[in-house]
């Protein structure tokens, strides 16, 4: 008995991705068959039609799952301890000056095989 439901459900799920990939299909198209239009109105309409199709998606396992998956990622972010602005700016002139010593250095290195092929060629 579970196994049929199951088989059901996932039936259902592929009619609704079915479903979703004909309303986007169908936005693209409307939205270029309908080019001499105003920008607005096609941005509106394809905004809807990307809406329907997100919600009809989010009804699918897969897409449950998704948002199960962006809504505990939103509490693992407010887990973070952000640095602070002086940290931020402290960490940001290290980078800086280790970027300008690596530069010089890679000129330098640059400069010497440059002189030494150059003094061999000629």
């Amino acid at each position: 008995m579970s196994e049929k439901i199951e088989n059901e459900k996932g039936v259902q799920d592929w009619m609704k991705w079915i479903l979703v990939a004909a309303l986007v299909v169908a936005g693209v198209y409307i939205n270029s068959y309908f080019s001499a239009e105003s920008l607005l109105l096609r941005t509106i309409g394809l905004l809807v039609a990307a809406g329907i199709a997100g919600w009809i998606a989010a009804q699918t396992t897969k897409g449950r799952s998704f948002i199960d998956l962006c809504l505990e990622a939103r509490v693992e972010i407010r887990k973070v301890v952000w640095p602070t602005r002086q940290e931020t700016t402290q960490t940001t002139i290290v980078v800086l000056i280790v970027i300008v010593i690596v530069a010089i250095i890679l000129w330098l290195l640059d400069s010497m095989l440059n002189a030494g092929i150059s003094s061999f060629i000629t």
